[in-house]
């Protein structure tokens, strides 16, 4: 059986590994300046931030609709005998939604997956599918594994400011990190699908060794792990500065990922993060 992988452009694939991967990226939209924008193909976060700093009313986004799931579901099914559509959490986004309805019109060739993840969490997800997939696995031991891995997967990532999250109500159960004290950077989590608190921290320099310490602990706890590093426009120097303190760790680099539009939309500028996965689940 031939398997053909669909997601979204919260993955924060690159058009490259996208290709590399065989992968079709549906995009989400972001509503900015009175116009609905393709993520990635019509604005970037280099756009966005430009436009904050001009004076423009904060973004929000939007899900794909059913109908361009089904179109790429009918371009997929061109190819392949089966459809995996691996997505957003779908307490993060309507996007999972749409994918189910659109996968009805199939006949059950289409198989919907929410990871409960985003960002790199999505992608990494998506790479491992495609993996497996090429090897010859079948669409039910792949959504066995994507499971399993997301019992185990692990998204850590810092803010410079908990606004965007609390204006655009993606904030969770980090709520309580709101009003907090002058120099203190929230560190944040993806947990059961939600943007949750992993603590706070002192200063830049703080946050760097938390990310840091995370990365370390999490592998002498999981052997070989994949890392994908994260970030928004911004927080280039602050993955460095992670990276540098990383030197001598043994993990599979993933590589540095830039944030799409509709993530930072979210996040805001200077953010940055790592996800993690162990290499075998």
């Amino acid at each position: 059986m031939t398997i053909a992988i669909v997601t979204d452009s919260t993955s924060d694939l690159s058009p490259h590994l996208c290709a590399q991967y065989g992968v079709e990226s549906v995009p989400l939209y972001v509503l900015f300046d009175g116009k609905m924008h393709k993520d990635g193909l019509e604005i970037t976060p280099p756009d966005l931030f430009a436009g904050l700093k001009a004076g423009k009313k904060t973004p929000s986004t939007s899900q794909p609709s059913p109908a361009e799931f089904a179109a790429a579901y009918g371009r997929a099914l061109g190819s392949a005998d089966h459809v995996l559509s691996i997505h957003i959490s779908g307490q993060l986004s309507g996007t999972v939604g749409s994918a189910r309805l659109a996968a009805q019109e199939f006949g059950g060739k289409v198989t919907v997956v929410d990871t409960q993840s985003v960002s790199m969490g999505l992608g990494m997800r998506v790479i491992r599918a495609a993996e497996l997939a090429r090897a010859g696995k079948g669409v039910a031991d792949i959504v066995t594994e994507l499971e399993r891995a997301q019992t185990v997967a692990d998204l850590r990532f810092t803010v410079d400011t908990l606004d965007f999250l609390r204006i655009n109500g993606r904030i969770g159960g980090a709520q309580a990190l709101l009003g907090g004290l002058l120099n203190i950077k929230p560190i944040l989590v993806v947990r059961g699908g939600r943007v949750e608190s992993g603590g706070r921290v002192r200063g830049h320099k703080k946050a760097v060794q938390d990310l840091v310490a995370h990365v370390r602990s999490y592998v002498v706890r999981h052997g070989q792990v994949r890392v994908a590093f994260l970030y928004t426009v911004g927080g280039e120097a602050f993955l460095q500065e992670v990276r540098a303190d990383l030197a001598g760790a043994t993990f599979e680099d993933l590589g540095d990922h830039a944030i799409g539009a509709v993530v930072a939309t979210h996040a805001g500028p200077g953010a940055m993060g790592v996800a993690l996965e162990p290499v075998s689940i």
